[in-house]
């Protein structure tokens, strides 16, 4: 979508293989990179600027789940969905945000309905996605002077791989155009309309979860 209204991409992922065949296929830049490490995250950001002389949104989507509950939890699993799916995306906005305050842009902050309500099995990963929205919130407070503004997009089962755990069929989930046109239509507001969170509940589900 962002492609389509005319941005230049910079593609992000741990895997060079796959990143580099997202990004061909969205004649992108590609830069394998592993949002847990405070250095890549700050390449990235330092990268993208370099290249393209600022930035207009930034988009944080790199996250992860891990089952189990507070009682099972191993350590190594605690801390690596923290470092990714909160440190790391609060160190990207931290290199990013000189760039959006000169453009005015947008930051897209990937949360989740599990940040929302009780996940049991998945405390860790809902607990952090109750922070991004939480952090969305603050830094909508933070940066209102300055023009920028945030979303947390929170939604339910999306048709990815991440998803397949599931068990859903494909046509059962929220699709990935779905949160695209909720960004689309973000960056077509007026400069006064700030959208700070979405919930995209998922049709057929018994509470808009599961």
């Amino acid at each position: 979508m962002l492609r389509d209204e005319g941005y230049e991409l910079t593609l992000a992922s741990r895997t060079r293989a796959k990143i580099e065949a997202a990004a061909a296929e969205l004649d992108a830049t590609p830069i394998a990179a592993d949002m847990g490490r405070e250095e890549d995250c700050v390449r990235v950001v330092a990268e993208h600027t370099d290249r393209f002389g600022g930035m207009d949104v930034l988009v944080n989507s790199a996250g992860l789940g891990i089952a189990g509950t507070v009682e099972t939890l191993q350590t190594k699993h605690i801390d690596l969905q923290l470092g990714v799916n909160l440190r790391g995306l609060l160190i990207v906005s931290r290199e990013a945000i000189p760039h959006l305050k000169e453009s005015k842009g947008w930051i897209v902050n990937l949360a989740s309905i599990a940040g929302t309500t009780a996940t049991p099995g998945l405390t860790v990963y809902g607990a952090t996605k109750a922070a991004v929205i939480a952090l969305t919130r603050s830094q909508n407070a933070e940066l209102d002077a300055d023009g920028v503004r945030a979303i947390a997009i929170c939604p339910g089962f999306v048709d990815t791989a991440m998803a397949q755990w599931s068990g859903l069929a494909h046509d059962e989930m929220i699709k990935p155009e779905d949160c695209a046109e909720i960004v689309r239509m973000c960056l077509r507001l007026s400069p006064r309309a700030r959208i700070p969170e979405v919930v995209v509940e998922r049709v057929g589900s018994s509470d808009g979860v599961a």
